[in-house]
C-alpha cells in the first residue's frame, strides 16, 4: 500500500509511580501509528503544588527517550503521544501532548488522535476574538475553547469545548489528579481502557496494554466521556448528541496492529476473513500466493487457505525501514520501496502468482512491486486487494491525498490493472468488506470507499464523476 500518512497514538497512565515508563512502553507498542514525533508529559507533586515534567522531540520513541530522561519524568499521572501530522506541519510546536496553563484550573495536558473537520473555522473565530495560536495543530483549538469557556470545572470546560468541534477524535487529558478519556460521538478513532494493578491505563490500541501486562477492561464507547481518579471506580458520561456508530474501517484493514482487538473483534481475524472473502469473489488459477508485508499477510493467509493455493514468502521486508507512506516526499517514498522489499526469485520464477495487498492509494508502490515480481521471473501476476477501491479522501484523522491523487477516483479498474502491469486485478467488494468486519459492519465508516461521510464536511470535496466507485475485476489482457 502507499499514499496514506499514518494517524497518531495516545497513551495515559494514572496511579503508578512508574507512569512515565509505562507510557513509554505503551508508545513503543503504538509506534506504527506515527513515526514523526513523540512526547510524554507527567503530573507530579511538588512543594508548590502540581508540577508538569515534559519531554518531546522528533523521531521514534526509541530515539526520543532514554533512562535518564524517563527518570526525570516523575509522577503517578502521565500522558504520551506518537504523531504523524494529519493536520498542521512538522513543527516542534505541534508535538504533543500539548499543555494549557490556567491560573484558575491549573495545567491541562492534552493528547489527541484524529482530525477536527471544523477546526479552521473555529480557529478563525478565536483569532478574531483575540486568541493567539502557537502551533498549526487542530488540537490547540480544543485548548483555546477550554480557555474561553465560562464553565466552572475542567470537566465542564472540556465538555463544552468538545461540544463545539466536529470530526473524529480520541482524546486523553490530564488535569490535576484526574485522567479523562473521550471518544467522538461516531467512535471514528479507537480508544481502550485497561488496568495494571490499581493503575488506570488508556491507550489507542489493546496491544499497548499487552506490552505492559495490563488487563484489558473494555473499549471506550463512542461519545463517552470517561473520568478516572486514582483509587476510585471509573465514572462516565455521555454529554454529546448521539450519533450513528461509524468506526474507521481502515483501522482493521491497515492501521491497527493485528494483535489488537477493536470494535469487539480481533484485527488479525478480520484481516484473514478479508482474504477468504476476496478468494471467493475473485478466484484465479495460480501456483503461489504472495503477501505484500505486513498488513497483507493475514489477508494472504485467508486467501491461500480458501483456495488451497500455497502461500510463499515471495517478498521479504526489511524491518529496519519505516512504512513507505510515512516519508514526507514522493522522491523518498519511491526510493523507499526498494529499501523496504526484495523479491525471492526462487519462489517466483516461472510461477503464476497471486499477490495480496491491503489497498491501493496512489498506485506508486503497487506498480513498482509488480515490476519487481516480473523481474524476479513471475510468469503471471494476479493482483488482489483486501479493500474496495479508495475513491474519496478521509477528513477524520487519516491524511489521505486530495481526491485528484487517488488512483481509483481518476481511472477505471481495468486501467489501474494496465497501469500496474498486472494480468488481472480484483478488489474486495463493499459487501465483502462488511461481511469481513462481522455483523457489526453497519457501525463502520466506509466513506473513503463510498463517499458517504457520517457528517457534513467543513471543507470542499471534489465531486468529479468516476466509474471506479465499486469493486471490479478484469480478466487477463
Amino acid at each position: 500500500m502507499n499514499g496514506f500518512k499514518d494517524e497518531c497514538g495516545v497513551m495515559g497512565v494514572l496511579g503508578d509511580n512508574e507512569a512515565s515508563h509505562l507510557v513509554y512502553l505503551g508508545l513503543y507498542a503504538l509506534q506504527h501509528r506515527g513515526q514523526e514525533a513523540c512526547g510524554i508529559v507527567t503530573v507530579d507533586d511538588d512543594k508548590q503544588g502540581k508540577v508538569l515534567r515534559s519531554h518531546k522531540q522528533f523521531g521514534l520513541v526509541s530515539d526520543g527517550f532514554n533512562k535518564d530522561i524517563l527518570s526525570r519524568l516523575t509522577g503517578r499521572l502521565g500522558v504520551g503521544h506518537v504523531r504523524y501530522s494529519t493536520t498542521g506541519g512538522n513543527l516542534v510546536q505541534n508535538i504533543q501532548p500539548i499543555v494549557y496553563q490556567s491560573s484558575e484550573n491549573g495545567s491541562i495536558v492534552l493528547a489527541h488522535n484524529g482530525n477536527l473537520t471544523n477546526a479552521e473555522t473555529i480557529r478563525k473565530e478565536l483569532e478574531a476574538s483575540g486568541s493567539i495560536f502557537t502551533s498549526t495543530s487542530d488540537t490547540e483549538v480544543i485548548s483555546h475553547l477550554i480557555a474561553k469557556s465560562k464553565k466552572a470545572t475542567v470537566k465542564e470546560k472540556l465538555i463544552s469545548a468538545l461540544q463545539q468541534v466536529k470530526g473524529g477524535y480520541s482524546l486523553v487529558v490530564a488535569a490535576e489528579e484526574t485522567l479523562y478519556a473521550v471518544r467522538d460521538p461516531y467512535g471514528l478513532r479507537p480508544l481502550v481502557l485497561g488496568k495494571k494493578g490499581n493503575a488506570w491505563i488508556v491507550a489507542s490500541e489493546s496491544c499497548a496494554l499487552d506490552l505492559i501486562d495490563a488487563r484489558f477492561v473494555r473499549e471506550i464507547k463512542p461519545g463517552e466521556f470517561l473520568i478516572l481518579k486514582e483509587g476510585q471506580e471509573e465514572a462516565s458520561e455521555f454529554p454529546f448528541e448521539k450519533k450513528p456508530e461509524a468506526f474507521c474501517s481502515f483501522e482493521p484493514i491497515y492501521f491497527s496492529r493485528p494483535d489488537s482487538t477493536q470494535n469487539g473483534s480481533a484485527v488479525y481475524i478480520q484481516r484473514k476473513r478479508m482474504g477468504e472473502i476476496l478468494a471467493k469473489e475473485y478466484p484465479t488459477q495460480a501456483d503461489v500466493v504472495v503477501a505484500i508485508p505486513d498488513s497483507g499477510v493475514p489477508m494472504a493467509i485467508g486467501y491461500s487457505q480458501a483456495t488451497g493455493i500455497p502461500l510463499e514468502l515471495g517478498l521479504i521486508r526489511n524491518h529496519y525501514v519505516g512504512r513507505t507512506f510515512i516519508e514526507p516526499s514522493q522522491a523518498i517514498r519511491d526510493f523507499g520501496v526498494k529499501l523496504k522489499l526484495n523479491a525471492i526469485e526462487g519462489v517466483l520464477k516461472g510461477k503464476r502468482v497471486v499477490v495480496i495487498d491491503d489497498s491501493i492509494v496512489r498506485g506508486t508502490t503497487s506498480t513498482k512491486i509488480v515490476r519487481m515480481l516480473r523481474e524476479a521471473g513471475a510468469k503471471e501476476i494476479h493482483f488482489r486487494v483486501g479493500s474496495p477501491p479508495i475513491t474519496h479522501s478521509c477528513f477524520y484523522g487519516v491524511d489521505t491525498p486530495d481526491r485528484k491523487k487517488l488512483l481509483a477516483a481518476q481511472i477505471t479498474v481495468d486501467k489501474i490493472r494496465d497501469l500496474l502491469g498486472a494480468d488481472s486485478l480484483g478488489y474486495l467488494s463493499n459487501a465483502g468488506l462488511k461481511e469481513a468486519l462481522s455483523d457489526k459492519s453497519q457501525g463502520y465508516c466506509m466513506a473513503c470507499f463510498t463517499g458517504n461521510y457520517p457528517e457534513d464536511i467543513c471543507a470542499p470535496i471534489s465531486k468529479q464523476p468516476t466509474d471506479a466507485d465499486g469493486p471490479g475485476y478484469f480478466a487477463s489482457k
